[in-house]
C-alpha cells in the first residue's frame, strides 16, 4: 500500500478533519482574546464556520463540500445518540402531564404551515403584480429551506424547475443557505438581548470548567475510569455501535419498502435516511432502557453509560458538525429571483422569530428562551444550528429544550405528512395553489389547539 501523499484517499479525510480542527481552535483565540467576539456571545463553532466559509469561498483553503456535507451527516447522528445514552433527570409530574413532545412536534409543523403560508402570500403577490412571469408556487420553498434544510430545499426546488420554474433548484439552495445565516445571526443577536436583559445566563467557559466535580464525573457504581478498556473507549464504543445498527437498520425499513411498495418508498427512504437521528436516538432510547432492565434483575451489575463523557461525545460531534455545516453554505446563481429571495428571506426569518417566541413562552414554562433559541435555530437553519445556539445558554442540557429538538421532530414526521400533499398540489394550476393556501391555513388551526389546549388528564387515585 502506498502511505505517500499521491494516496489521497489515505489523507484526504486527515487533511479535511485537521483544517476543520485548525480553524475550531483559531476561532477559540479570537473569541478569548477579542473583546468585541467575547461580548457578543458568538459560539466558537458558528465563528469557526463563517471564517472556513470566508476562505473557501476565496479558495484560499482546500476544503471538500461533499466532505463537509459528509460530515455534518454524521455527526448529528452521533451527537445525538450520546445524548440519547445520558441517563436523563427525572421531571416533574406536571411537566410530564403536558405532552411536551407531542406540542414540540406541532410546534415544528405549525412553523412550517406559518412558513408556507408567508410564502406563498410573498410569491402569489409578486406574480400578480411586478413579476407576472414568477413561478406563483415558489413561496413553498420557505418552509422547505428555513424549516426541512438543503436537502428537500433542493429536491423541491428541482422538482418545480422541471414544472417551469426556472432556476428552482438554486432558488431552494439559496433559501436554504440563507436560513442558516439567519439562524445564525439571529439566534447570537437573541442570545445577547436575554443574556443582558437578565433571562438567562451565559456562562464563562473557565466557570463550566471549574464547576465540574466528582459527582457531575461519575455517578453511583459506574465502571472504573481506566481498567484494561478505558471508560471513555466504552462511551465511544457504545454510540459507534448504535450507530451502526442505525445504519443496518435503516438499510433494512428501506429494502423492505423498496421490494414490497416501490412507490411508497421513493417518498419515504429519502425521509429515513435524513432522519437517521431520530432512529439512531430511538436505539440508543431501547439501549439505555435494556441496560436498566438488565440492572433491576441483577443481571448487570454496573452502569456502563457515563453522563459526562456523553456530553463530551455530543459536544464534539456538534462543534465540528457546526463548522462543517456552514462551511458547506453555497449559494447559487439568482438571474433574475433576488427580489422574491431576499423579500421571502428577510420576512421568513422575522415572522418565524415573532411566532415562535409568542408559542415558546406558552409551551415551555421555565425554559422558555432555552427552547426559544435551539427552535428558532433549528426551524431557520437545520437542527445542528439549534443545538450550537443552545448550547450557549444551556451547555450541559439541564433543560428538556435539547430533548424537545429531538422527541418534536420524531411526532413533526408524523404531523408533517400532509405537507407531502401541499407540495405536490401548490404548482400544479392556480385554483389549486389557492386551496392549497387554505388547506395551509386549515390545518394550522387544529395544530394550534393541540400547543395550546392539549394536556394529559391527570389518574385519579382509588
Amino acid at each position: 500500500m502506498d502511505f505517500s501523499a499521491a494516496n489521497t484517499g489515505l489523507w484526504n479525510f486527515i487533511i479535511q478533519f485537521g483544517l476543520i480542527a485548525g480553524l475550531l481552535l483559531f476561532a477559540n483565540i479570537l473569541s478569548r482574546k477579542i473583546m468585541f467576539i467575547r461580548k457578543a456571545m458568538i459560539p466558537t463553532a458558528v465563528l469557526g464556520g463563517f471564517i472556513a466559509l470566508f476562505l473557501r469561498e476565496l479558495n484560499l483553503i482546500p476544503m471538500d463540500g461533499d466532505f463537509l456535507e459528509k460530515v455534518t451527516y454524521h455527526a448529528i447522528g452521533i451527537g445525538f445518540i450520546a445524548l440519547s445514552l445520558r441517563i436523563p433527570a427525572k421531571y416533574s409530574e406536571k411537566e410530564k402531564s403536558d405532552l411536551t413532545a407531542l406540542k414540540s412536534g406541532a410546534l415544528i409543523v405549525s412553523t412550517y404551515l406559518v412558513q408556507g403560508i408567508l410564502g406563498l402570500i410573498i410569491s402569489i403577490g409578486l406574480a400578480y403584480t411586478i413579476m407576472p412571469d414568477f413561478f406563483k408556487a415558489a413561496g413553498i420553498l420557505l418552509p422547505m429551506g428555513y424549516g426541512q434544510g438543503p436537502g428537500q430545499a433542493n429536491n423541491v426546488g428541482s422538482s418545480y424547475e422541471q414544472l417551469g420554474f426556472v432556476g428552482g433548484q438554486s432558488f431552494g439552495l439559496s433559501i436554504a443557505a440563507a436560513g442558516f445565516i439567519c439562524a445564525c445571526v439571529v439566534g447570537v443577536f437573541y442570545i445577547n438581548v436575554v443574556n443582558r436583559q437578565r433571562k438567562v445566563k451565559v456562562q464563562e467557559a473557565a466557570y463550566v470548567s471549574g464547576s465540574v466535580t466528582v459527582e457531575d464525573f461519575q455517578d453511583k457504581n459506574e465502571i472504573p475510569i481506566s481498567q484494561s478498556v478505558d471508560r471513555f473507549s466504552v462511551q465511544f464504543a457504545l454510540v459507534l455501535l448504535i450507530y451502526l445498527a442505525t445504519y443496518l437498520v435503516s438499510l433494512g425499513i428501506t429494502s423492505l419498502l423498496a421490494e414490497f411498495a416501490p412507490g411508497l418508498s421513493r417518498t419515504l427512504s429519502p425521509l429515513i435516511w435524513g432522519f437517521n437521528f431520530i432512529t439512531g436516538s430511538l436505539l440508543a432510547t431501547g439501549c439505555r432502557l435494556g441496560f436498566d432492565a438488565l440492572t433491576k434483575a441483577k443481571v448487570m451489575t454496573r452502569q456502563y453509560p457515563n453522563n459526562y463523557l456523553l456530553s463530551r461525545i455530543s459536544g464534539l460531534s456538534f462543534d465540528f458538525m457546526t463548522i462543517a455545516g456552514i462551511a458547506s453554505i453555497e449559494f447559487k446563481e439568482l438571474k433574475g429571483l433576488w427580489v422574491p429571495f431576499i423579500i421571502i428571506a428577510v420576512l421568513g426569518g422575522i415572522v418565524t422569530f415573532y411566532y415562535l417566541k409568542w408559542l415558546c413562552k406558552k409551551i415551555y414554562p421555565g425554559y422558555e428562551y432555552e427552547g426559544m433559541v435551539s427552535m428558532y435555530g433549528m426551524l431557520t437553519g437545520t437542527i445542528s444550528s439549534g443545538v450550537v445556539l443552545l448550547r450557549e445558554v444551556d451547555p450541559e442540557f439541564k433543560t428538556p429544550a435539547a430533548n424537545n429538538l429531538l422527541t418534536g421532530s420524531s411526532f413533526a414526521i408524523l404531523l408533517g405528512a400532509p405537507m407531502l400533499i401541499f407540495i405536490g398540489l401548490a404548482p400544479e394550476s392556480d385554483m389549486l395553489l389557492f386551496v392549497t393556501l387554505g388547506l395551509l391555513v386549515a390545518y394550522l388551526v387544529p395544530l394550534l389547539a393541540i400547543m395550546l389546549k392539549a394536556h394529559r388528564k391527570k389518574q385519579v387515585k382509588s
